[in-house]
């Protein structure tokens, strides 16, 4: 998508389908942040999950889509507990760190577990006050649409109903449950930039319960092995022995890296 260039859009219905019809595994599809049109698309045909994703570039500069209305899960990515918060409320069944897909460099991803776990343990430490506070904060960009306006009047509706109450009520209602459990309330992943099996097992010792990876396997000179690798230290990431038969394993070369300094485009700052 980078090397492309342009506008990213859903993949082709047809290509969609031969990989529905020619594997038995979960079938993940992605559409743009905000796209109703190719996530409908993309339900009518049966994959299995609709991935509203970064890589792709936004069709909605305001607000995501609303997952509730749909009967297939959603996975969505999150740089901070604020994004993540926020695509929780609004039906995302799994939340995948954003990292900065097609680098091959696991910084990015490790900066957002690192500050969704950092922000994790300072919502745990408010008392409720402290709570409704963090849940009005985490509200406010929901009212983005409105600040663009330069004609008065209030009209205060989104996508996913009015900003007011009950609004705030649905985001302190997940605030309440990361208070309790000391993590996300749903299935966290990691994504972008994951490269080698090493990286695979440090994302999975920062706390993560799996990892996506696309261009660190497809990119690398030997995608089947170097996927047998990243699974095997991803099952065994707490094991540095079985890490390093899994990084053993890799008789050609990983993707060749980049520097997120001289990305033209941050894909990771897509999405609010």
């Amino acid at each position: 998508i980078r090397k492309a260039g342009g506008v990213a859009r859903m993949s082709h219905p047809d290509m969609i389908q031969g990989i529905l019809d020619c594997t038995s595994i979960p079938v993940m599809a992605k559409s743009r942040i905000g796209h109703d049109g190719e996530a409908r698309i993309l339900e009518s045909m049966g994959v299995d999950m609709v991935d509203e994703s970064e890589v792709l570039t936004p069709a909605d500069p305001y607000f995501h889509i609303n997952k509730h209305d749909y009967s297939i899960p959603f996975v969505c990515g999150a740089t901070g507990l604020g994004e993540a918060t926020r695509r929780i409320w609004e039906g995302a069944a799994m939340i995948r760190t954003k990292g900065e897909a097609g680098t091959g460099n696991v910084v990015a991803a490790v900066t957002h577990a690192r500050l969704i776990d950092q922000e994790i343990r300072q919502i745990q430490s408010l008392d409720d006050r402290g709570l409704d506070l963090a849940a009005k904060k985490i509200t406010e960009r929901y009212g983005v649409l409105a600040a663009h306006s330069e004609l008065p009047g209030t009209h205060l509706m989104t996508p996913f109903g009015e900003i007011g109450d009950e609004m705030h009520a649905g985001i302190r209602s997940v605030l309440d449950d990361v208070h309790r459990l000391g993590r996300l309330p749903v299935v966290t992943f990691s994504a972008g930039g994951i490269a080698t099996p090493a990286d695979a097992s440090l994302m999975m010792q920062m706390g993560m319960d799996g990892v996506f990876v696309g261009s660190g396997i497809f990119k690398s000179s030997d995608p089947p092995t170097m996927a047998d690798a990243i699974v095997l230290a991803t099952a065994h990431y707490d094991e540095p022995s079985k890490v390093a038969e899994a990084m053993a394993m890799m008789e050609g070369i990983p993707m060749k890296g980049d520097e997120l300094e001289t990305l033209e485009i941050r894909m990771d700052q897509r999405g609010w």
